[in-house]
């Protein structure tokens, strides 16, 4: 037997916001809003059975992500970049070295945007 992921929960201040430009980004819906026992209110979204989770915390994010998002462009690499920082994102480093774009969403969160499948 073996786990399996049922979301990727983004912790942050502005559910609604955040929730928002990630559906922008990926092409999601916000399928839900649900309240637990203490009363926070949660933010889903979804597309073809894969949940993104905005979790409201107050907390100001302090540090380097652990774990991050890897999107793969479906157009031209900067032509995507370009679309997410008009959306709210940030890019944080952009090497030529490497094949891939590191930005920020709008709360901070880092995520690396690839360049379009080759063939």
């Amino acid at each position: 037997m073996a786990s399996r992921i049922i979301a990727t929960v983004f912790d942050c201040r502005d559910t609604e916001a955040l929730a928002s430009f990630w559906c922008a980004v990926l092409g999601y819906e916000i399928t839900d809003r649900w309240r637990d026992a203490h009363g926070t209110e949660y933010v889903e979204a979804a597309v073809d059975g894969h949940m993104l989770l905005f979790h409201p915390v107050q907390d100001p994010k302090r540090a380097k992500n652990r774990v991050h998002l890897d999107v793969r462009a479906t157009g031209p690499q900067y032509d995507e970049v370009a679309r997410l920082v008009a959306l709210g994102g940030r890019v944080v480093t952009d090497d030529p070295e490497v094949p891939w774009v590191v930005l920020q969403d709008p709360e901070g969160n880092e995520f690396c945007v690839l360049p379009p499948e080759r063939g």
